[in-house]
């Protein structure tokens, strides 16, 4: 595969996580397409066991959102400005702190974005727990599910 086309499979797993914190915008399926058109494209085993851990991971995704509560971000109080924190402190803490620092990256971006908006440290972590009661969490969970399939895609195109 071309590295062009490389570029374009990580663009669009790129707009899949964003997409991931925008309502509305099917995310997780982005991240799974780009992984289909890399395997498609370049069809060797490790490709197809990337794929069929993307499938079987977003679907286990699926249970696990329902037992989580609803997303209500908004009648929470939470702004999109929160969503690029959150998203950029678990985009970094995963590579960071490999795999396992997306989940406090996400914490703690929306509590700085909490601390930097209301100022007391307080007022920021109950913040943080009005928004993961009101369906952060399940935001969460499909975040580092796609965080986990990038990093497989991303492991197999450089070591494989």
């Amino acid at each position: 595969m071309a590295v062009w086309e490389l570029l374009l499979v990580g663009l669009v797993i790129l707009l899949g996580l964003c997409g991931v914190l925008v309502p509305g915008v099917p995310g997780s399926w982005l991240v799974w397409a780009g992984i289909l058109w890399w395997t498609l494209k370049d069809p060797q085993p490790l490709a197809w066991g990337v794929l069929v851990g993307a499938t079987a991971a977003l679907s286990l995704l699926q249970v696990v959102r329902c037992a989580l509560p609803p997303r209500r971000l908004r009648e929470s109080g939470a702004t999109p400005r929160m969503a690029v924190y959150a998203g950029t402190g678990a985009f970094a803490g995963f590579f960071l702190i490999p795999v396992l620092g997306a989940v406090p990256g996400f914490l703690g971006g929306i509590y700085l974005c909490e601390r930097l908006r209301l100022g007391r440290s307080g007022a920021a972590r109950a913040a943080v727990r009005t928004a993961m009661r009101a369906g952060g969490w399940s935001v969460l969970a499909e975040l580092f599910t796609c965080l986990l399939i990038m990093g497989a895609w991303l492991g197999a195109v450089l070591w494989g």
